[in-house]
């Protein structure tokens, strides 16, 4: 690119002369959105303390050209060396570490392929970007995963064998790379059920309160696109006392509208005391400190059901779901909202409702429940050709989470605060 300087970290000509350890192994973390950042960090950890190993981030561009607004702020904000993607395509890296397909065909080194979601496959048939006639799809067919006849991972991290089965049939060219990994998130959440009570102390629930987690994917049919009052509704209808409302946003509604906006659209539900959960960290806390999940046909939901939290469904675009998922168990099982009645009543009868149905939930989501961690480092080492160290696993339970900010004057419209 004219004018633009290169940056001198530890990669790409000349990086031996700069680097503590010369002869570390590269690995470049690729992050286009927010969403595959999240999931990247989960992975993160197994590298720690390991001196043979040095990490450098990159924000890939979406195929218009166009950038994802936060991507950048979330690796800054976590102290990653972020180089320009420019310079990332002219470097070869020992590994390249991503949880979306974007931009990948562009990159040199062996890349680690795994979703950002629950799943490889998607809850929806259809992607909404590729219009109302598109055909079904998913992450796994072969157009994701290869380029130009070549197959794009030298990993392909599956959750579930049943994926592996899919794979058989849509690209069977990539078996070869694929590792039925199970779900990282996912074994975080249930690291993490044991500070339950810490969680809850940490999100100021009371011993005797209620605490309603409700969560929001971010397109058109989603809980907030369909319900927009809703939380408003929540927080007339209820109890402060007895019941504390959390929310958790999906990455795409604060990083397309704007954090400003989110918290405009929000002001009075803030003022009046909701807890609003940062897109990055912080819901998976709240997810195991909740006593029920008002949720929609998004990752939150699936994960809360998949621990044995009550579940409520707001929305579901019933015409659109990809069938034997555990999205379509939710939509066939859980209780469905009335939004025409009270919500109080509605709310009480499903966190007491019968839940057998749940306990299948895990199986659906992870192949290998718990040992996502184990497989994942054993599948980077194999890459680097390096022994896998004789350290134990990093602990996983997810961090206390951290409530957005207090609503200023800043977030307030020009009218100012109401009585």
């Amino acid at each position: 690119m004219i004018g633009a300087a290169w940056l001198n970290g530890p990669v790409g000509l000349g990086a031996e002369s700069r680097v503590l350890w010369p002869g570390a192994k590269s690995v470049l973390v690729v992050v286009p959105f927010v969403v595959a950042g999240t999931r990247l960090m989960d992975v993160l950890p197994l590298l720690e303390s390991d001196h043979r190993v040095h990490v450098v981030f990159t924000v890939a561009p979406a195929p218009n050209g166009a950038a994802c607004h936060g991507a950048e702020e979330f690796i800054r904000i976590r102290g990653g060396l972020l180089i320009p993607w420019w310079q990332a395509v002219q470097t070869q890296f020992d590994v390249v570490l991503a949880a979306s397909r974007t931009g990948v065909e562009q990159l040199h080194g062996q890349i680690v392929l795994m979703p950002h979601g629950s799943g490889s496959l998607g809850t929806r048939l259809r992607s909404r970007s590729a219009g109302a006639n598109a055909m079904p799809w998913h992450g796994l067919s072969r157009d994701a995963l290869t380029s130009h006849g070549r197959v794009l991972p030298s990993a392909l991290a599956l959750t579930h064998d049943a994926e592996l089965a899919v794979l058989r049939e849509s690209c069977p060219e990539a078996l070869p790379s694929a590792v039925v990994a199970g779900d990282i998130c996912l074994d975080r959440l249930l690291a993490s059920i044991p500070f339950r009570a810490q969680y809850r102390a940490a999100l100021g629930v009371a011993e005797e309160q209620r605490l309603v987690l409700v969560t929001s994917t971010w397109q058109p049919e989603s809980m907030l696109g369909r319900h927009p009052d809703l939380l408003d509704r929540l927080l007339n209808e209820l109890s402060h006392r007895e019941v504390k409302i959390a929310a958790v946003l999906h990455p795409n509604i604060w990083h397309v509208q704007g954090p400003f906006q989110v918290r405009m659209w929000l002001a009075d539900c803030l003022r009046r005391g909701l807890l609003l959960l940062p897109p990055d960290e912080g819901w998976r806390a709240a997810l195991v400190a909740a006593d029920i999940v008002l949720g929609d046909y998004g990752s939150v939901t699936r994960y809360g059901a998949a621990i044995g939290t009550p579940v409520l469904l707001s929305a579901f675009p019933r015409h659109d779901i990809r069938p034997g998922g555990v999205a379509a168990l939710l939509d066939r099982h859980a209780p469905q909202l009335c939004p025409d009645m009270p919500l109080e009543d509605q709310i009480r009868t499903s966190a007491t409702c019968e839940r057998g149905w749940q306990s299948g939930l895990l199986e659906l989501l992870s192949s290998q429940p718990r040992r996502a961690g184990a497989i994942l480092r054993s599948t980077l080492y194999d890459l680097f050709g390096l022994p896998e160290p004789t350290r134990a696993l990093p602990r996983s339970p997810v961090p206390l989470p951290i409530v957005d900010p207090i609503v200023d004057a800043a977030t307030v419209p020009t009218g100012g605060l109401h009585d």
